[in-house]
């Protein structure tokens, strides 16, 4: 589902939230710390600072629904990917490079709209928890005439 160049997107310094939601459907909300793409474009790992991750955790542990949105912001580009959750395990030591690595580029990026590096460092990182997903849809976000519409190969509806 999710091609190469849009996976060369969601794996570059965008920024990245998750949502999740509770037995009630009360939403949750928190911030990611990079993301890796299967090489077949159906699943994706998300990663989640376990500092800040306790609620995300809990709610995939009841419902296993998760919607990832991914926005650049030298352009407002914005995809976000739904989908349930395959496994979460503890971030290794592969993961952590992918993550500092996904630190450095999101310091660029947000350098270019003026939040210093410093901001961007102080996000937690690390110890991380790994979040595979299946990927069910895939939606435009970004603000115009296109937002919300479902991308090419993607179901429509599947959501958190």
């Amino acid at each position: 589902m999710i091609s190469p160049e849009l996976a060369q997107f969601l794996e570059s310094g965008v920024s990245v939230l998750v949502g999740t939601r509770d037995a009630r459907r009360e939403p949750a909300c928190m911030r990611g710390v990079g993301a890796r793409v299967a090489a077949n474009g159906a699943e994706l790992t998300v990663f989640l600072p376990a500092a800040t991750a306790a609620t995300a955790l809990a709610n995939l542990a009841d419902n296993g629904r998760i919607a990832v949105s991914f926005a650049r912001a030298r352009d407002h580009r914005s995809v976000q990917v739904k989908g349930r959750v395959l496994e979460v395990r503890d971030a290794d030591g592969g993961d952590r490079e992918r993550i500092e690595r996904y630190r450095r580029d999101l310091v660029e990026a947000l350098g270019v709209v003026g939040v210093s590096p410093r901001s961007t460092l102080r996000l937690a990182h690390w110890p991380a928890r790994a979040v595979r997903l299946r990927v069910e849809a895939l939606f435009a976000q970004t603000p115009g005439p296109g937002a919300g519409a479902p991308l090419a190969g993607s179901a429509e509806g599947a959501g958190p």
